[in-house]
């Protein structure tokens, strides 16, 4: 983080860069009504969602931190991914052993985080007789 500064958009948009490698400081809108930027260009990258946490962390808010890791977790999966992801969270939506499945995919997936989330959030549901344990 040396040698950037908060927020990444006003002085550091030379050294950021979205998920298809293009700089902040290249997305403008002269270039997309030029057709020159697409959708997959807007993405965040993981490495700007990791410099995001490490400014959360440094301001103290270690949970907002967390969040942003793993959300630069899930920047590999597809949206249709993310989304069935959501679903499987729901209460309810899954057995115990299926939310299992799902944090060992994530694991494999190099998503680590994430998968412990979904295994607090399992043992929880449990707890409190949301889901089924099979």
């Amino acid at each position: 983080m040396a040698g950037l500064t908060y927020p990444l958009s006003d002085g550091s948009r030379e050294s950021v860069s979205t998920t298809t490698g293009r700089r902040v400081a290249d997305v403008t809108l002269a270039a997309v009504l030029a057709g020159e930027i697409g959708p997959a260009d807007l993405r965040i990258s993981p490495a700007t969602l990791r410099l995001q946490a490490g400014f959360a962390e440094a301001g103290g808010n270690r949970q907002l931190a967390e969040n942003l890791r793993r959300g630069a977790e899930l920047t590999a999966f597809t949206d249709d991914e993310l989304l069935a992801f959501y679903e499987r969270l729901r209460p309810g939506r899954s057995t115990a052993a299926e939310l299992e499945e799902l944090a060992h995919s994530l694991d494999e997936r190099g998503a680590g985080s994430c998968a412990g989330l979904v295994r607090e959030a399992c043992a929880a549901y449990l707890r409190r007789g949301l889901i089924e344990a099979e």
